[in-house]
Order: C-alpha cells, then sequence, then structure tokens
C-alpha cells in the first residue's frame, strides 16, 4: 500500500516551493530507482546529507514523488530534536500506516530482544517490498536518532534487504553523532551506501528562479543581495525573501538583515496574538505528537478555541497537518526557534499537563516518560515511578533509552538514608542496561559505586545485592579484556573473613570460572570450579553444577584432555537435559559453554541441540552477552558438517550483537569465527575473509588469551588462501609463540597443518616434517576423528612434495575415512579434493569418484572456496597424465556424462618467463622477490602477472599457486602443496 506524502520540506512553501538547482542529484537518484526496479533488483541506502535548510527534505519529498509514481510504496518518518530518547520513533513513524507497532518494542514480551526486533523489521521492510514493485523509507532529521534507531539502520546498511527496498536518510553532518556517521561510512565501503551532499544553490537558481516564482515584487538586485546574506541556502533565502516581501508591502526598503535565520524566523511569531503564540509554543513542546485534544490540555483551552487559533496558524504557513491528526510547526528550525524561546516555565508546566492527560487516557509509561522527564523539577515518587516502569520495557529492545531514564530518576532521587536501597537498585539497573547497550566503562563504575555502598556487614538481603553487583563488574571487566582485574575483583569477595552466602559463593564461581581461564591456565584454577560444583552439589543447586561442569568441560576440552572433558560433558549434558528452560532462563551461559565443548569434542548434533536450546531461552530473556556465544558455536557446527549458507548467517547476527554490546574483547571472537566460515563461503579470489581477519586480530589487540590466538590462526589460514604463505607462518607464531604453546590444544593439529603448508610453499621441508610429526602426535593423543585427518593431511604434503605422491594419495584417503566417520563433511571434501588429482596418477577412476564426492559436497553446501579449487584441479584428474619423459598426449575418453576438457593444462599456452614467474608465485615469493630473482622491475611483473590471469582464466595468486603445483604433478618427482 502507498502513503500520500504530503509534507513539508526545507522552505517556506513546503512542497509547492520548486525544486531547483539540484538535477545532478536528481539524476543520481532516478539511476538508483531504476536499478532497484530493475531485472536483478535489490536494496540501496541513500544519504542525503548538509547543513540545515541546505534542502534535504525537499529533494527527499521529490525522490518520493518519484518512487511512488512508479508504483513503489512510500513510507515516511522523521527524528525530533527534543525527542531523542523514545525509542525507535522515525521508524515507528515511517510503520505507522502497518499492522506492526513500534511505539511500543517488545509491549507483548518485555524481555524481548532489540536485535530480533531489527530483524524482524528487515523481514518486514522485505514482505511490503515484495507486495508491489518495491518499497522506499524515508527518514528525515536522522542526526537527531535515538540509538536504538540507529542501531536499526547499521543492521540494515550491514544486512541489506533481498528485495527492492531503498532506505533514504536526510541529516546533519555537522550534528550526526559518531556511530552514524560510522554506519553510513562503512556502507560506502561495502558498496550499500550512496551518499549525497548538498550545498548552496547557485546565485542563478535563486534570483532568477526562486525569486519571481515566490517573491515577484522583490527586485533583482535585492534579491542578489538577499542570496549574499544567506550564503546559498535555500531556508535562508527563502525566510529573507519573505521577509523581504513583507517590507516591500509595508512600503519599507531596508538592507538584508545581519541577524541570523533564527531571527528572521522569530520575527513572524510577531503578528500573532497572545493565545495564537502559546499554541505554536506548545505545538514546539509536543513535536509531531500534538494532536488537537493534547493541544487543548497543555494550553488549558477547550478545543474549538485551539481550533482557531491552529487555523490561523496554518493560514500563515506557520504549522503543517500530519498524519493522524496531528499538527506540527513548518521545519524543525522552526520548532527550535519557537521552543528555545518558550518560557521554560512555561515548557515544564506544558510538559506536565501532557503528562497528565496521556495518564487520564490510560497511555502507557514509555508514552509518558518523556514528559514526565521533562516536566520533573524535583523529587517526585510518582514521576520516578513512570520512568522505572518505562525503563523496564525497554531494558532489552532500547537499553540506552532505558539507561538515560534510569539516570534522569537517579538525578532527582534524594541522597537521604530512606532511598538508599532505591537508589542501590535503580544503579544496578542502571549499569545492566549500561553494559547490555555497549557503556561497558560507565557501567563498570556505577557498579563499584554500587558495591562501595554495600558493606560486607550489612544483613543477608544486600549480601545478594553485594555480590550481584561484583558478578556483574567482573562480567564488565571481562567485556573489556580486562580479566586479571575481573579475576581479583572476584577473588577479593570470595576471600572476605565474613564471607559471603554459600548461594552467593556460588554465583561468584561461577563467573570466576568464566574469567579466570582467559587470565591464566585452566589447570590453575581446576580447583575453584571444583570447590563450586561441590558447593552447588551441597546446596541442591542443580542449576550451578550443570553450569560448573560446563566450566570443566570446555576448560578439559580447550586443554586437550579428552577423557576429563568427554567425562564434565557427558555429565554436564545429562544435568542440562533434565532442567527446565525455566531453571535455566537465569544463567544460560551453561549451554553455551557445553555447546563449545560438544563441537570440539565433534559431537556436532548435540552441540547444535544445546546451542539451539540456549538460544531460545536468551532470546526470552534479553541475556544478549551469551548469544553471540550461541549463534557462533551453531555457525561452527554448520561451518564443519557444511551448511554454510547458514553459518553466514548466524556469524552476521553474532557480529551485530557483538557491534551492539562494544566489546573489542568479544568482537575479535566474532570476527575470528566469521572469517573462518568466510575462507570456505566464498570464491577462491575473494579477499573479504582475510580483510574480517585482520580486524579479528586489530580487535584483538596486544591480548595472549584464547580468542587472541584463535585470531592471528585464522588470519595465518587467511593468508594461505591469499597466496601468502610467510605471512601464515608468522601468524601462527605470534598467536601461538614460538612453541606453539599458546594455541588451542585440541585444535592445534589442525593448526599445525597451516605450519606444513607454509613450510611446504616456501621450500623448507625440513620444518614442515617437523611440524607434521608434531601434528601426528598431538592427534593421537586427542583421538579426535577431524584432528587426525589433519595430521594425515600434513604427512601427506610433506611426502608428495618429496615426490612419494603415492604413499601421500593413500594418507588422503585415510583423512576422508576418518573425517567421513567423525561427521565433519568440510573436511572430508577438502581431503578428497587434496586427494583427487594424486590419486588420478595411479586409479585415475577413482580420482574421478573423488572429484565427483568433493564437487557435490562442496555445491550442496555452499563452499565455494572448495567449489573453485574443485574446478581448478578438474583438469589433472580427467586428463590421464602422460608417461614420465613423453610429449603431452590426449586423454582418453572420460565415462563421465559430462563435456571432457583439452589434455592441455592451461600453463601451456604461457611464455617461458610467465611459466617461470607463475613457478615463482607458487613457491610463495611475493612480487618484489620475483622482480629481485629476475632483475625485473615490480611493474614488470604485474604486467606479466596480468596476462598470466587472462590466459590461464584464474583471479588470484593462491589460485595461481594451485594450478602450478597441480601442473606439477605430471612431473613424478613433484606433488601437492597442501591447502590453498
Amino acid at each position: 500500500m502507498s502513503r500520500t506524502v504530503a509534507r513539508d520540506m526545507d522552505g517556506l512553501g513546503g512542497d509547492v516551493t520548486p525544486l531547483v538547482g539540484r538535477a545532478t542529484e536528481l539524476e543520481l537518484l532516478d539511476t538508483v530507482l531504476d536499478r532497484t526496479l530493475g531485472e536483478n533488483g535489490g536494496s540501496c541506502v541513500v544519504d542525503l546529507a548538509g547543513p540545515a535548510g541546505i534542502g534535504k527534505s525537499r529533494l527527499m519529498a521529490e525522490f518520493c514523488r518519484r518512487a511512488q509514481a512508479r508504483g513503489m510504496t512510500v513510507l515516511r518518518g522523521k527524528a525530533t530534536e527534543y525527542e531523542q530518547h523514545i525509542p525507535y520513533q522515525p521508524f515507528s513513524d515511517a510503520l505507522a500506516d502497518h499492522d506492526l507497532e513500534l511505539t511500543e518494542p517488545g509491549a507483548e514480551d518485555a524481555r524481548g530482544d532489540r536485535f530480533g526486533l531489527q530483524r524482524s523489521i528487515a523481514k518486514l521492510f522485505v514482505r511490503i517490498a515484495r507486495t508491489g514493485p518495491g518499497l522506499l523509507v524515508a527518514m528525515d532529521d536522522l542526526h537527531w536518532a535515538d540509538p536504538a534507531s540507529l542501531e536499526l539502520l547499521d543492521h540494515v546498511v550491514r544486512h541489506p534487504p533481498n528485495a527492492p527496498v531503498i532506505i533514504v536518510v536526510a541529516r546533519r553532518d555537522r550534528q550526526t553523532t559518531a556511530s552514524l556517521d560510522a554506519a553510513l561510512t562503512r556502507g560506502i565501503d561495502l558498496g550499500t551506501v550512496l551518499r549525497l551532499h548538498l550545498g548552496p544553490l547557485a546565485e542563478r537558481a535563486c534570483v532568477e528562479v526562486l525569486a519571481p516564482r515566490l517573491a515577484p515584487a522583490v527586485r533583482s538586485a535585492r534579491a542578489a543581495e538577499l542570496y549574499a546574506a544567506s550564503d546559498g541556502n535555500p531556508l535562508y533565502f527563502l525566510a529573507l525573501l519573505h521577509a523581504g516581501q513583507a517590507e516591500r508591502n509595508a512600503g519599507q526598503d531596508v538592507p538584508p538583515p545581519s541577524t541570523g535565520l533564527g531571527s528572521v524566523l522569530l520575527d513572524e511569531l510577531t503578528p500573532l496574538t497572545a493565545t495564537q503564540r502559546r499554541t505554536a509554543e506548545a505545538v514546539a513542546v509536543l513535536g509531531d505528537r500534538g494532536s488537537t485534544s493534547l493541544l487543548a490540555a497543555v494550553t488549558a483551552r477547550d478545543e474549538a478555541e485551539v481550533g482557531a487559533d491552529l487555523a490561523v496558524l496554518t493560514d500563515r504557513d506557520l504549522l503543517r497537518s500530519e498524519p493522524g491528526g496531528r499538527w506540527t510547526l513548518r521545519h524543525p528550525v522552526l520548532r527550535a526557534v519557537v521552543h528555545e524561546n518558550t518560557s521554560p516555565v512555561e515548557r515544564v508546566r506544558m510538559h506536565r499537563l501532557a503528562a497528565d492527560a496521556l495518564t487520564a487516557v490510560g497511555a502507557p509509561a514509555t508514552e509518558r516518560a518523556h514528559h514526565v522527564e521533562q516536566s520533573l523539577t524535583g523529587w517526585d515518587p510518582q514521576a520516578v515511578a513512570v520512568l522505572s516502569e518505562a525503563a523496564e520495557r525497554f531494558a532489552s529492545t532500547a537499553p540506552a533509552s532505558s539507561a538515560h531514564w534510569l539516570g534522569v530518576a537517579l538525578s532527582h532521587l534524594p541522597d537521604q538514608p530512606q532511598h538508599a536501597l532505591l537508589r542501590r537498585d535503580l544503579m544496578l539497573r542502571r549499569a545492566r542496561a549500561l553494559g547490555v547497550c555497549g557503556g561497558l566503562r560507565e557501567s563498570r563504575d556505577l557498579l563499584h559505586e554500587v558495591i562501595a555502598m554495600s558493606p560486607p556487614d550489612e544483613e543477608s538481603a544486600s549480601h545478594n545485592a553485594r555480590a550481584s553487583a561484583v558478578t556483574l563488574c567482573a562480567v564488565m571487566e571481562r567485556h573489556l579484556g580486562r580479566y586479571a582485574e575481573a579475576v581479583a575483583l572476584l577473588r577479593r569477595e570470595l576471600a572476605r573473613t565474613r564471607g559471603p552466602s554459600d548461594a552467593d559463593r556460588v554465583e561468584l564461581g561461577l563467573e570466576l570460572g568464566s574469567s579466570a581461564p582467559h587470565a591464566t591456565s585452566y589447570p590453575q584454577m581446576r580447583a575453584d570450579v571444583v570447590a563450586t560444583l561441590d558447593l552447588a552439589r551441597s546446596l541442591g543447586d542443580e542449576v550451578a553444577q550443570a553450569g560448573a561442569l560446563a566450566i570443566a568441560a570446555l576448560g578439559e576440552t580447550y586443554e586437550g584432555n579428552m577423557s576429563a572433558a568427554r567425562q564434565a560433558t557427558d555429565r554436564a549434558a545429562a544435568l542440562v537435559d533434565a532442567l527446565t528452560d525455566r531453571d535455566l532462563a537465569g544463567l544460560c551461559e551453561p549451554l553455551a559453554r557445553l555447546g563449545w565443548s560438544e563441537a570440539f569434542l565433534e559431537r556436532y548434533a548435540d552441540a547444535e541441540r544445546h546451542a539451539d536450546r540456549g538460544l531460545a531461552i536468551a532470546r526470552r530473556g534479553g541475556q544478549l552477552y551469551v548469544l553471540p556465544h550461541l549463534l557462533l558455536c551453531k555457525s561452527y557446527v554448520h561451518l564443519q558438517t557444511l551448511r554454510l549458507e547458514t553459518a553466514m548467517e548466524l556469524a552476521d547476527e553474532a557480529e551485530t550483537i557483538a557491534r551492539g554490546i562494544g566489546s573489542d574483547e568479544l568482537l575479535a571472537f566474532v570476527l575470528t569465527n566469521k572469517a573462518y566460515v568466510q575462507l570456505f563461503a566464498l570464491p577462491p579470489a575473494d579477499q573479504a575473509a582475510l580483510a574480517v581477519a585482520e580486524e579479528a586480530v586489530a580487535a584483538a589487540g596486544t591480548r595472549t588469551n584464547w580468542w587472541a590466538s584463535i585470531a592471528w590462526c585464522v588470519l595465518a589460514q587467511a593468508a594461505i588462501h591469499a597466496g601468502d604463505p610467510q605471512r601464515a607462518r608468522d601468524a601462527v607464531l605470534r598467536g601461538g609463540g614460538e612453541d606453539l604453546n599458546g594455541l588451542h590444544p585440541s585444535m592445534r593439529p589442525l593448526i599445525l597443518e597451516i605450519l606444513v603448508t607454509s613450510a611446504v610453499l616456501t621450500g623448507d621441508t625440513d620444518a614442515a616434517v617437523t611440524w607434521a610429526e608434531r601434528a601426528r602426535r598431538e592427534a593421537d593423543q586427542l583421538d579426535l576423528p577431524s584432528q587426525q585427518a589433519s595430521a594425515l593431511r600434513s604427512t601427506a604434503h610433506c611426502l608428495s612434495a618429496g615426490g612419494d605422491t603415492a604413499a601421500a594419495a593413500v594418507l588422503l584417503e585415510k583423512a576422508v575415512d576418518r573425517t567421513a566417520r567423525g561427521g565433519a563433511v568440510l573436511w572430508e571434501a577438502f581431503s578428497l579434493l587434496l586427494g583427487a588429482p594424486l590419486a588420478a596418477v595411479g586409479d585415475p577412476d577413482r580420482a574421478r569418484a573423488m572429484w565427483t564426492r568433493a564437487r557435490q559436497l562442496a555445491t550442496t553446501g555452499g563452499a565455494r572456496q572448495l567449489t573453485g579449487l574443485a574446478d581448478m584441479i578438474h583438469p589433472f584428474v580427467y586428463a590421464e597424465p602422460p608417461p614420465p619423459a613423453q610429449p603431452p598426449v590426449q586423454p582418453q575418453p572420460s565415462v563421465q556424462p559430462q563435456p571432457q576438457p583439452s589434455a592441455e593444462p592451461p600453463l601451456a599456452a604461457l611464455s617461458a618467463r610467465e611459466r617461470e614467474i607463475a613457478s615463482l608465485v607458487a613457491v610463495g615469493l611475493t612480487t618484489p622477490a620475483i622482480a629481485a630473482r629476475l632483475f625485473l622491475s615490480p611493474r614488470t611483473v604485474e604486467s606479466h602477472l596480468a596476462r598470466i590471469y587472462r590466459k590461464t582464466g584464474v583471479t588470484s595468486r593462491a589460485a595461481l599457486a594451485v594450478l602450478q603445483t597441480r601442473s606439477e604433478l605430471r612431473d613424478t618427482t613433484t606433488g601437492t602443496t597442501g591447502p590453498t
């Protein structure tokens, strides 16, 4: 359905003001419409930026008109200056004509997930767009948008709707928040945002076009003076033009005013009566929510009198009628002028009357909170109760607004003993809200205040508040990457002479088990976990027992103590499965730890089952901290079992939440896992995974904990794919140290395979053999199919590089068998692709069967990296290798029902110099190194590489390296070099 666009734009004449001087911008916007409504469709965000009054809203209105003329559904919303803490206001305004009500996000379930709400709205846009040619959502004055709306826009920028959807935003660039600017700039980098920065109008457009149409009595010379005074700002020019017209009618001819735009607009109020001005002031106070009945309430007059004033104000072009019977001033700048020139006492009175009127009609606290906040001048228990209720309703869907309203309540709460408990409660709630919306440091500092307000010798009821504050403070420190501080805080609390209660001790002990492994090795805190488990058992607290066992399971798994890990995992799973969702509602982190333990133990079905249950509980309970861990656990399982489309979706959702939380530590972990999925989900030439891995390492900083070491290892894998084996080796050693003891023990064989590959590609066969032998020893200890398969591949790489391709082929067959039995479809397909070219030397039929199976798995699973590798090795699997020292011969007809490739390898078309450069690329030399060795300039080398890519059909150094090394299989003295 289509919504009428009848809003007024930057200018005194509203929509009737002619649009001039924006031909270039309109041409670009028409291009956006053409592309969006074209055969391939797609979505786009248009960013209209510029100073106040420059014509953003007028251009937006014309864009909406043109979209509507093409049949698109057009929705309009806007943010407002004095209501910046009302959640989702521009989106709520835009969707006012639809069934989804956003004025109270999460009203049916106050503990809703704000990130789930973001996905729901994005899906709603898609549904609306697909009911017709497309959807255009226009949001004005977004520089005033609330944090929740900005998060939602950021989500749409990073996850463009898969439908013909255009989001156009107008904003003042100098008043834009850093988060909004970053989101839009990121979209420009991703190619999802088109930015149009509007500058001043040309003098000719104003003096020769606008002035004669809107003020024909104003002389041209006078219009030129007014243009000079306006600096080409259309709103200012039109205001001066209007004033000039009035001066002309009054028989005056004064020079252009030296005062600013505000003074010119304020002059328009001079002719108004006292009651008319009061009505205009009431409209300014209420923003775009001023209905006639509410205006009557806040001006203490009857509706008929207010209606008469509204008619006069409309005739004077000061007011506009909005959908739903609401009234607003002509332009936000005019509203600001009127609002700032309203008596502060009168503003407070109007907001109080508005709050009372809304209360009388049963409006929810979330709608009254804004007026209550603006009317507070001192301590008012009822007002604070309204703010507290609104904060509770928005705690999960709009935590920044929740934290703001709790802050307002605290600022008016008297510092008296009788209010101490209420103060502590509000502070603790505000700290939680701040932590959820990314204010980790502010939350941590507030929690230290709460702890100081809760002496250890207070009554037992306060003990729980103190323990909760200490635990939450440790959580904040943990998310800030300050593990030593978190551990010290927890240990101090546990070591107090008059220690916490047993129940509080369990709570503190569980958080210690979460924080300590990041600051020290698990064996050093194993005793603490056992003590917490024993205490929980003595209390009969099965939820806490499950939590402690899950910590133990993950810790032992990480350390590679598989017997203890399996035992703890079994016990934790048995307890968790016996508990209800209600039991786990307050503590669902065990499900994340249990799921990861099972994933590392290669129990993929169990891991996904527990991750799914944890996600359902965490979403209902608003436990956002744990959502990324659960999402990534499921994503990791889908990667291993080769379901890459959903693996990417889960990783993207985890990234959205991590960025909203604002923890660099968590973001590093999320980006690491996202890059790992991208390595296999994207085509061989795509470098996006490398870029994401680099961002993950940057977010991890100088840390040396679990997550940081994994980030470096994923960067190493991405470097191998990008054709830089030396960087891959350096990254692994940076993450794990020279002795590699800093690496994840239960995944160390797989990481060692990166080092083996790097060593083979750089010609360091001795190092490759050393790493491969260590991988074999550690894989035997772990007894995990995927890790054993990796160790087998590492040894095969070494054998192949040494010329023993037959032995290498046998080991790769064993690797295939291990992964198939373990359920790791990803590594089964990968092992098949590595083994197929080697098997082709002695058993072509077997090689073709391996290739076909791998290609099918990769295609079904969405592993474009592997399908690309399969296509590159296809000629070497389906072409019979020639006898040694004999010229190439044509292959025998293949028994496979598909087109037969030429026996001539892709590299045969290269010149001698090009083959020489290709061989140096295959061993990992960079362009400068190749140039130095061949006495060429780097530019010449790059020119040769461009021709090589064109002749061979590959698009990256990594792909060329694969092609070169596979081609060398025709020489029985050369073999495969490992993963790409």
